[in-house]
């Protein structure tokens, strides 16, 4: 089994401990002298031993800090028998420095305990065996080479694992911010696109109508009469659009249009739609409602207006709303499925999307497609049906 590549500056520690522990031994610099009673190997040579072998170790301080720390510890206790080594100590105490910083978390606190334990009996028993204040340097020995690098490492894991906690906070928050963003962005264009369309279609559907009529008939009466239509129509549309542009442009900050169209717009809207062609029938009992709601009420009769002027066979178009149980409820019915004579606008669907958006948005209910009428001739309308909920405490 290979072992792992040690790391480019534990390289130069292992080599700056190395040499400056030959350094020392070259001199004659040793930490304790030959006569010294716990001096069981004098000489330079001993002292090599555990020089080198802590050089190794700390060649493994960051790879396997754990491995290194279980190597260098008979090792610093076989240089206690030598002359000793200032270089060997201060290797160890790297090596306990680096066990807790970068070893496994419960290997971190286990050393912190053991350490502890051994600065407290390395004070008490020598001094209850000898009985001589000196005999309590051996524990501050021990604390200080042992205790002091495993507290020291412990310390700075902390600082490590907080900041590396903090950017990791920093780099969620960020998502989360550009995900509310893109969010954000998303239904804005959606909002602006359901606006756009429900302004312009409806005028545009009438235009692409009537000039058709107008080019394919060569009467100047009905042509005459179609080219009004197309007038009128480009006027409503053009001053929609400029108030589309305006809202686009206003910076203030408003959710919704500043001149947005009421549920006491549908009289003109209705008169509108009866100028381009069709039977409409208008009831509306629903009184005051919330301006979202009234919004979005508007907008989808105004939509189905289009859609039956764009699709609808000959026959009456019933516009409905009224208010109960809590909800406002809008039904527009048309006749569906008959031969039509006049010219009909393209579709792309995009009004049933931006109506179905609206009612989803303020938590309602939405359905749109051919039903049964026994009133109509052939017993086919397309029915578009919303249940918009009324916010409690509003007025009637």
């Amino acid at each position: 089994m290979a072992l792992p590549r040690p790391h480019r500056f534990d390289v130069y520690i292992a080599i700056g401990g190395l040499l400056g522990g030959l350094l020392l031994v070259g001199i004659g610099l040793a930490t304790r002298p030959a006569k010294d009673p716990i001096t069981l190997f004098d000489g330079p040579w001993p002292i090599l031993v555990p020089l080198t072998v802590m050089a190794g170790c700390e060649l493994l301080r960051r790879t396997s800090p754990r491995a290194a720390l279980l190597i260098g510890t008979p090792a610093i206790c076989v240089d206690v028998f030598t002359q000793g080594n200032l270089a060997t100590i201060l290797m160890f105490t790297d090596l306990v420095y680096a066990a807790v910083l970068y070893g496994p978390l419960a290997s971190a606190r286990r050393i912190q305990w053991i350490t502890g334990l051994l600065t407290v009996a390395g004070t008490l028993v020598p001094f209850a065996v000898w009985r001589v204040p000196e005999a309590l340097l051996i524990g501050v020995v021990v604390g200080v080479v042992a205790y002091a690098p495993a507290s020291t490492g412990w310390i700075v894991r902390n600082h490590r694992d907080a900041a590396e906690a903090a950017r990791l906070r920093a780099e969620q928050t960020a998502l989360l911010a550009e995900m509310d963003r893109t969010q954000a962005v998303t239904s804005e264009r959606a909002r602006m696109a359901r606006e756009l369309h429900d302004m312009v279609a409806n005028h545009l559907s009438a235009i692409a109508i009537h000039s058709t009529a107008a080019l394919s008939l060569d009467d100047p009466r009905t042509s005459q009469e179609a080219l009004s239509v197309i007038r009128e129509n480009s006027v409503q549309g053009l001053a929609e659009m400029r108030r589309l542009i305006g809202i686009l442009r206003d910076s203030s900050g408003d959710t919704e249009p500043v001149a947005a169209p009421t549920l006491d717009g549908l009289d003109a809207l209705v008169d509108g739609a009866r100028t381009n062609g069709l039977d409409i029938t208008l009831d509306v009992s629903c009184g005051t409602v919330p301006a979202p709601v009234e919004l979005a009420a508007y907008r989808i009769v105004q939509e189905s207006l289009t859609n039956a002027l764009k699709h609808a066979s000959p026959g009456r178009v019933g516009v409905a709303l009224a208010r109960r149980d809590g909800s406002l409820t809008v039904a527009v019915t048309s006749p569906f499925g008959g031969d039509r004579d006049g010219p009909r606008a393209p579709g792309s669907g995009a009004g049933l999307v931006g109506m179905r958006e609206r009612v989803e948005l303020l938590g309602g209910t939405f359905e749109a497609g051919p039903d049964e009428d026994p009133d109509s001739t052939d017993g086919k309308i397309w029915a578009v049906r919303a249940t918009l909920p009324v916010t409690e405490g509003d007025r009637e």
